[in-house]
Order: C-alpha cells, then structure tokens, then sequence
C-alpha cells in the first residue's frame, strides 16, 4: 500500500501535536508506594489513629487529669459516672477513668518493650542460623521448636509465681524471652532466601565477613518481616498481660494493666456495675484491633505482590 508525502509527514507528527493522552510517570520509590499503598488501606489509618489516641490518652491524660490511685477510698465505691466521676468509680473508690489511664500505660509499655526484646533477639538467631546453616541451623531451629513446644502461659505463671513482685520491666523481660521464636523463623526464612541472591555473592566475592553480611545484607532485606511482625507481637504482649491480671498473676500493686481491673470487676457486670467493666474492655479490645490493623496493612504493603497497584 503507497503512501503520499503528505500523509508520511502527518504519521510524522510531534508528540506536541498530537491529542493529550495523560502524562507518563517516571518509576517512584519504593518507600513512596508502600506508604501510599499503607495510606489507602482505610483500616490502617484507622488502627494508627487508635494507636496515637491511646498513646496520647494513657501518657498524657495524667498530666490534665489528676487521680489518686495509690489510696483507696471505699467510700466512694461503686460511684456512677456524675460530674466528678465521668467514668465512676471501682469497688475500691478508684477513679475509673484515671484507672484507665494508669492501666493503659502498663499495658503500651509491655507490649512495646516486650515487643523490642523478641524482635532482637529473634532476628539476631534467624539471621545467624539462616546464614551459616548446617549443624548451627539444625542446632539453633532444634532449641526454637522444643520451647515452641512449652505453653507460653505456663510457663509465665510459673515464673512469675516464683518471683513475687511483678514490675514491667519484669513482666516485659519474660514475655520477651519467650516470644522472639516466631521471629527468628520468619527471619531465617527470609534469611535462606537472600543469601543465595547476587548482592550477597557478590559482597562475599569480596571479602565480605559474616558480621558484615548480616548486619549491612541480610537483616536489612528482613526487616518488612520483622516490622510486620512487630505490631502483632504487641497485640500478643498486652492480650497476655491482660491474661495475667485477670488470672490474679499481674503487676503487683499500686501498679495495674486492664487485666486487672477486669478481674477485680468480675462481679460488678452482674450486679449492674457496667461502668466498671465496659469501658476498660472496649479500651482493650480497641487497641488489640488496631495492632492487628496495623500488621495486616503493613504484610500487605512490604509484599509487592500484594500491594495495590
């Protein structure tokens, strides 16, 4: 088929002149599409609103709202919520909502703290069996799946039965001991993966140790896994110490978590003392949910397979 000059130089026009058909974007980072990818995920926003909420609440709220929690006053027990009580009072005469407060401080510090001891330790095992492999993995993942095999529970009653005088600094050390095994199964997962890539050949074609290897490769090509990770061991960490209060094995006093409290408010539901019961569940519940928010938008978003496109 032959074509004219004219209709040559048209098929030849300038990009300039031809309809508008959108622009093209150049390739974005990787951080910049997984915060976006994490910003349109509506329930993470919203587990990190109640986040930033609680954390706000529990730490500052003391410093506006004053409460004695360390006096009883049965007195005043069982005091609805009025003007000078906006959550009531407990069976002792405590503020209820300055309770709260106090509680929830517990409860973040563990989770968090407890939190940062598995993730540590975790990933340094991980990393370590996954790369040198051979009777140190079979060895080390041995040592992972016999206290896998332990109930964490019972353990930690045991524990902390043994010593009385439960702190959180205490509480956190323990629950932390006991809960890097997942960690340092995912990151010897990842671990096993990576080291057969080509930056990792490469880095060890150089002269690279095996310090250098997992310090500066391997576990910071883990660390999606180790980030998501994190939000769940939190959620865990304070469903735990709730677990424990409420068995009669929590923080010794005048510290207290919401376990506590809902121990103590066993009877009150059934005697009609909602106010001693509802609000502190809610505060507990709501918090677990958004750590849970939180991991699931976060899997989603360090995976590029999931991530929305």
């Amino acid at each position: 088929m032959a074509f004219t000059v004219t209709e040559f130089t048209e098929e030849l026009k300038p990009a300039e002149a031809m309809p508008e058909g959108g622009h093209v974007q150049g390739p974005r980072a990787g951080w910049k599409l997984a915060l976006q990818s994490f910003v349109e995920n509506k329930l993470a926003v919203l587990g990190t609103g109640i986040i930033v909420f609680f954390i706000l609440f529990c730490f500052l709220g003391p410093v506006f709202y004053h409460t004695d929690q360390t006096t009883a006053n049965v007195i005043n027990a069982y005091d609805p919520p009025s003007a000078g009580w906006p959550l009531g009072t407990d069976q002792n005469g405590f503020d209820e909502l300055g309770r709260i407060m106090k509680g929830g401080q517990s409860a973040l510090e563990v989770g968090f703290f407890s939190s940062l001891i598995a993730t540590v330790i975790g990933t340094l095992v991980g990393a370590v069996a996954g790369l040198l492999g051979g009777i140190v993995d079979s060895f080390l993942m041995r040592i992972v799946d016999v206290l896998l095999s332990l109930p964490l529970l019972f353990v930690i009653l045991i524990i902390a039965d043994r010593y009385n005088g439960s702190t959180v600094l205490s509480l956190s050390l323990i629950i932390g001991a006991f809960s890097w095994l997942v960690s340092a199964r995912l990151v010897r997962g990842e671990v096993l993966s990576l080291r057969v890539r080509d930056f990792v050949l490469a880095s060890r074609t150089m002269g690279a140790g095996r310090l250098h290897l997992i310090y500066k490769h391997l576990i910071p090509n883990a660390l999606g896994v180790v980030i998501v990770n994190i939000t769940f061991q939190v959620a865990d960490a304070i469903i735990l110490l709730a677990l424990l209060g409420f068995l009669g094995f929590g923080l010794s006093y005048p510290a207290v978590s919401w376990g506590d409290m809902l121990s103590g408010a066993l009877d009150s539901l059934q005697d009609g003392y909602w106010w001693c019961v509802y609000p502190v569940g809610f505060c507990l519940v709501a918090v677990v949910m958004a750590c849970n928010f939180i991991g699931d938008a976060l899997r989603d978003t360090v995976d590029v397979r999931l991530r929305r496109r």
